[in-house]
């Protein structure tokens, strides 16, 4: 190859920009573009691939990138959402149907999955996450990894992974998108890493860099990350390519004085491909002729670029043929996509048995707010190919399912999410009045959201508290179900409601998902995959935060209202707690009530102590002690009494989804190896130490049901 075929290589071109083949041909026949992403028409991108394979010298197929988020013309839940599933089997069908269905496209490489810890819902990208813990975000993770690339990449109907964004971008000062991160490197390696980690095992084809930097060093530079870790401690051999033109940005950041210098320090740090930018282009070559860049470098990202376009079989068929595919939403792909919205719902409160609703002893039903009936915002962000033809919303669904045995009154109430406008609540509460129960769909639109939505008040946007409290008014059971891209304080309405699921932005299927659950043809249960705060204020709020030399408890926490008036200053309390708002949260990591009622008892150990390298057998005995099927996410956590450095309160370990029909018991077990409870130290090795350890099952990361266990060290 010559060096420009090289450079070519490592460019990737936006292409969504009228009709490529003719204002991208000549660049194609030169070999001087590696990848192309942001065109789904499957006549334009085959066109691009003959050019690239039947026109230029060397005849080297392109990558063809695309953000295939959570599904593309099928939509699932927003990953957030799908993390509230605990199921990485169905997270991985999910992955599978969206594969196939970009893959018709000639699209082969999503920039998928995002894997960053997220403990602050103000950031917008959280809904792109798997949640705030490392051990959930790793098995889900890679269970996506799995189903975008399948058992061998180079099977139709399936597409490159690429594990963003490389790392620590969920911990964005202040969630602010974009912001600095300032991670210390144990707690990076403790938190940040592992899900990246577990990618790389899975098999992952590529890896993004985040758009922030890293302790001073945005990662697009940052060869700590690049070549120490990625490269020379997991041995990953697959691809890195910059956020969108985040090789350019580094000037901005003020790492580098220009574009040249930009360059030098991506490539240098290990960046394979350019996404969106030219430094690559236009600096590369002479860089290498004076002698800042060895060629060396350059061969190693093209033989990284190339390998990959191996693995996916494009040398043999670089075409698609889309009739060679399932078609777009299939049954299959439409079941998955129901499947992972009713797993998703969260049911965070349920008065006086409020829901299900019957039915059979109803007459009438309101239906009202801005969310009930609008097939684009169920969807959620990052889905530019979703199609809201194929939408079920909550109100076409509930319309289905009770025919005319039930008369559904609806009013949209609100014009958006955001509305200040009142002027409808009077016909709302003449609604509510007339009817047996209210139903209110409320949260966000899915443009609050996502990349560059970040919210500082994450509150219920508009005027829809107000709408909750005049329809309480009413006297009438009010149900709240909340579709949104991020935890919410509901604290301002959590007490003027009967019961809330939380569905999240449920995808295209969503609507059939939350009616099945209202009237009781499924109970809900998912399980929160991050901490609701009471208030914004108390973020970052999450479950396995560290004990502190002074732990809050429940006589420690003095209340602002509680204090006398000129009281004499004293530390009150003399806990880590606010004085506005307590130490816990709304509701905590892993909550999720269920129709029926699960008891846990009996939780029993293999042993007291066990060395390290040996394994632990612990199990409970789950109980469905209610009058409904249902499945239970049973939960296992850890602490670790004493370490070398401090540890959590609670680590998730282990978790499992249960069905259990009415009366039905099953024992849980979990085996434990040492290896499991190991943790990054001092030292920045990895590895378990013997000491004391508690052990929980349960239902939520606030289980009770309790046993002890030692390690104990090799004589």
């Amino acid at each position: 190859m010559t060096l420009a075929e090289k450079i070519g290589q490592m460019r990737q071109i936006n292409a969504s920009d009228g009709y490529p083949p003719d204002w991208l041909g000549d660049e194609l026949r030169a070999g001087r573009v590696g990848s192309i992403l942001n065109n789904v028409d499957v006549g334009m991108v085959n066109e691009m691939q003959r050019i690239a394979v039947e026109e230029s010298r060397l005849g080297i197929p392109l990558l063809v990138g695309r953000d295939v988020i959570h599904g593309f013309k099928t939509v699932m839940p927003i990953p957030l959402g799908q993390a509230a599933t605990w199921n990485p089997d169905l997270i991985r069908d999910g992955a599978s149907v969206a594969a196939r269905e970009a893959a018709t496209t000639g699209v082969n490489w999503t920039f998928a999955p995002m894997i960053d810890i997220s403990r602050d819902a103000r950031w917008g990208r959280i809904a792109e996450s798997l949640g705030e813990d490392a051990y959930l975000t790793s098995e889900l993770g890679a269970a996506m990894v799995r189903g975008f690339q399948g058992d061998d990449l180079s099977e139709s109907g399936t597409i490159a992974a690429c594990a963003k964004h490389f790392a620590g971008y969920g911990a964005a000062e202040s969630g602010r998108d974009y912001a600095t991160t300032n991670i210390p490197e144990n707690e990076l390696r403790n938190v940040y890493l592992p899900p990246f980690q577990a990618a790389v095992d899975s098999g992952v084809s590529s890896f993004m860099t985040s758009f922030s930097d890293l302790d001073g060093v945005p990662a697009t530079g940052n060869a700590f990350l690049l070549r120490q870790v990625l490269r020379d401690e997991w041995a990953f051999d697959g691809l890195v390519v910059s956020d969108w033109d985040s090789v350019r940005q580094l000037q901005i950041h003020g790492l580098t004085e220009n574009d040249r210098e930009s360059a030098f320090e991506a490539v240098t740090a290990g960046v394979d491909m350019e996404m969106h930018g030219d430094a690559y282009a236009n600096h590369l070559e002479s860089l290498i002729e004076d002698g800042r860049v060895d060629i060396a470098t350059v061969d190693a990202s093209v033989a990284n670029i190339l390998r990959i376009k191996f693995r996916l079989g494009l040398f043999e068929n670089p075409f698609t043929d889309p009739d060679s595919l399932p078609p777009i939403g299939d049954p299959e792909a439409l079941e998955t996509a129901e499947q992972l919205a009713l797993q998703s719902v969260v049911m965070l409160r349920n008065e006086g048995g409020a829901l299900p609703l019957s039915a059979e002893s109803m007459n009438s039903v309101a239906v009202i707010g801005p969310l009930a009936d609008a097939p684009i915002e169920q969807l959620g962000t990052w889905i530019f190919d979703g199609d809201r033809e194929l939408s079920i919303t909550p109100m076409h669904a509930i319309h289905t399912l009770v025919g005319h045995d039930i008369d559904v009154r609806y009013l949209r109430a609100m014009e958006t999410s955001r509305s200040h406008s009142t002027e409808a609540f009077d016909e709302a509460v003449e609604i509510a009045s007339e009817t047996d129960a209210v139903v209110l769909f409320l949260g966000e639109e899915s443009i609050l959201s996502g990349e560059a939505h970040s919210r500082a008040d994450i509150s219920l946007p508009g005027a829809q508290a107000e709408l909750v409290r005049r329809v309480r008014a009413t006297g009438k059971p009010v149900i709240a179900v909340i579709l949104a891209g991020r935890p919410l304080t509901l604290t301002d309405i959590v007490d003027d409601v009967d019961a809330i699921l939380f569905a999240w932005h449920p995808g295209t299927m969503g609507g059939s998902a939350i009616a099945d659950i209202l009237f009781g043809r499924q109970s809900p249960s998912g399980k929160l995959p991050a901490t609701f705060p009471r208030m914004v204020g108390q973020i970052p709020i999450y479950y396995n935060q560290k004990n502190t030399g002074k732990p809050p408890s429940p006589d420690t926490v003095v209340h602002i209202d509680d204090i006398d008036a000129h009281a004499p200053q004293l530390s009150l309390g003399m806990t880590a707690f606010h004085l506005d708002a307590g130490y816990t949260p709304l509701f905590p990591f892993g909550f999720g009530l269920s129709y029926t009622r699960f008891e846990y008892r009996d939780i029993e150990i293999g042993s007291d102590e066990i060395r390290l390298g040996e394994s632990l057998l612990v199990s409970a005995e789950l109980a469905n002690v209610g009058d409904v099927a249902a499945d239970e996410i049973v939960q296992l956590y850890v602490r670790d009494l004493v370490g070398s450095v401090t540890r959590p309160v609670r680590e998730l370990k282990g978790f499992r989804r249960v069905r259990l029909e009415p009366g039905e018991s099953a024992r849980i077990e979990f085996t434990l190896h040492t290896d499991d409870l190991a943790f990054v130290g001092r030292d920045m090795q990895r590895s378990a130490e013997p000491g004391e350890f508690h052990v929980w099952i349960g239902g939520s990361s606030e289980a009770d049901l309790q046993a002890n266990f030692r390690i104990v060290a090799d004589d």
